[in-house]
């Protein structure tokens, strides 16, 4: 008879699953999908590089999953936003950087992978927030102008993102969400209108 898995041990699993997410996710955000070696994950998250296997099943398998989260902290973070605030999460997005400068999530949503399916949930993931902004200003299936506004304004965060992520470019560099959600705000507003 095999007995079940301790809960210390399902705590202990979801707790290095969760370690090399978030390796992962610094790793492929400063280096890039293919400077990265699993190892690196592996001996960021301080675990043995054989668990890489077992709980992503590759390293497109890791990254897919580093996307998937992205997206899903992204989703929760905005919720049910109106064009309005929507500056004010941009700029939180933006400035949401960790101990060693990078913000993150924005900038994996820049990484390729070389990996085709990766890059179609990245290219996805874009495409839907993009959406999601334009219906925010009362976009309607095959307003393309409308669309082309929105990624505009996708494209401008991740911008943002990147300068913050890979120059010394100062005062963007240190800026804070306060800093942002001026300039940022009068972006969105000549990009998409004031519509909420």
């Amino acid at each position: 008879m095999t007995s079940s898995p301790t809960p210390t041990k399902r705590r202990d699993a979801a707790r290095t699953r969760q370690a090399l997410l978030e390796a992962a996710r610094a790793r492929f955000a400063s280096d890039g999908y293919a400077a990265t070696t699993v190892r690196d994950i592996a001996d960021d998250a301080g675990v043995n590089v054989a668990l890489i296997s077992r709980y992503f099943s590759s390293k497109e398998g890791l990254f897919e999953a580093c996307l998937t989260t992205a997206a899903d902290d992204f989703h929760r973070s905005t919720g049910a936003t109106t064009l309005n605030e929507v500056p004010e999460r941009i700029a939180e997005q933006a400035a949401g950087i960790d101990s060693d400068g990078v913000p993150r999530y924005l900038v994996l949503l820049l990484r390729s992978s070389g990996d085709a399916r990766a890059d179609e949930i990245r290219i996805g993931m874009l495409r839907t927030f993009a959406e999601r902004l334009a219906a925010l200003a009362g976009w309607e299936e095959g307003d393309d102008r409308l669309l082309l506004r929105a990624q505009v304004t996708i494209a401008a965060a991740l911008g943002i993102a990147l300068l913050r992520s890979t120059t010394t470019l100062e005062p963007l560099r240190s800026a804070t969400k306060e800093d942002l959600l001026s300039p940022v705000t009068d972006l969105i507003t000549a990009i998409l209108g004031n519509r909420a």
